[in-house]
């Protein structure tokens, strides 16, 4: 049956034929473990998954999510903190309101988290008949309420991914340096950055506790990430061709995006290891490298 499954999995995702060993060394043994801790409790399980832009974390969390839901029989519910983003009009307020740069969607602070909680919440509950917002990148807007993924029945894992998700809050002597072009530019007083820090504190974080586990998917470097976030818009692009008023960046626009995640990423390299369960080193073409496990607790 797991033959099969994987078999689907790659032609539905448009996979190359060595995602097979990909997920016979590395994910089917996460999804196996993942597995054996839910069945030591008698709740709701959630799964944290960190990683930067491109990074492979929706072909992760998709698999496990499929993996579980043919081989153990659970209802799983994927979720993504890019869900979450604020609308355009919303972002364009903060941008009045606070720093023009908190128009662009990304960094902590442009998410509706109180909406996020209280998804997570009906979730430990086992609530129902409520929907999670899916977040459409190609026009920079949520989807209409009716294209949200519907919660049908009492889930039994959550998968949570983001790439500013467990990531920790930094210090205010490491936010006195620009990292980057764009901080120097356009946050030369360091307003953006110290805004975004304090959502990270005050309103992320009180949220990880949530989760009874954290995977992380570590890149060798932040070099990677442009490339990697390239290849991810190409994708968006042949899904939306004709697509009216695009939102689909260029080259040179991506280059600028992601220096809008360049500290939290870095920050998330630097810290992550301390909270993570497992740890997925990454090579330039995304192999996984090294997996070193913490002990269950």
């Amino acid at each position: 049956m797991v033959k099969i499954m994987l078999s689907t999995f790659i032609k539905q995702h448009n996979l190359p034929a060595n995602f097979r060993l990909t997920a016979a060394e590395h994910y089917q043994p996460l999804a196996e473990r993942i597995f054996s801790q839910f069945k030591k409790r008698s709740s709701t399980y959630f799964v944290g998954i960190n990683g930067c832009q491109g990074s492979g974390k929706s072909t992760l969390t998709d698999f496990v999510a499929e993996y579980l839901t043919k081989t153990h029989k659970l209802n799983i519910v994927v979720m993504s903190l890019d869900d979450f983003y604020f609308t355009g009009e919303k972002r364009k307020q903060l941008a009045h309101d606070i720093h023009p740069l908190l128009a662009t969607r990304g960094v902590p602070g442009t998410h509706d988290v109180a909406m996020l909680d209280r998804i997570l919440v009906k979730l430990k509950a086992k609530k129902t008949a409520f929907s999670i917002p899916r977040f459409n990148k190609a026009t920079d807007e949520p989807f209409p309420e009716a294209q949200w993924q519907e919660v049908k029945k009492p889930v039994d894992i959550i998968l949570l991914e983001g790439w500013c998700w467990g990531v920790k809050p930094q210090t205010a002597e490491q936010l006195k340096t620009p990292v980057n072009e764009l901080e120097l530019k356009f946050d030369s007083s360091g307003d953006w950055r110290n805004y975004v820090n304090q959502q990270l504190k005050n309103n992320y974080e009180p949220l990880y506790k949530k989760m009874d586990f954290w995977l992380a998917l570590q890149a060798p470097s932040f070099d990677c990430v442009y490339k990697w976030r390239l290849e991810q818009e190409q994708k968006l692009k042949d899904k939306n061709i004709g697509l009216q008023n695009s939102k689909i960046m260029e080259s040179t626009e991506i280059l600028n995006f992601t220096q809008y995640f360049q500290r939290l990423s870095v920050q998330a390299c630097l810290t992550i290891s301390q909270s993570a369960d497992a740890i997925f080193y990454l090579d330039d073409a995304r192999n996984i490298t090294n997996t070193p496990l913490m002990e269950d607790v």
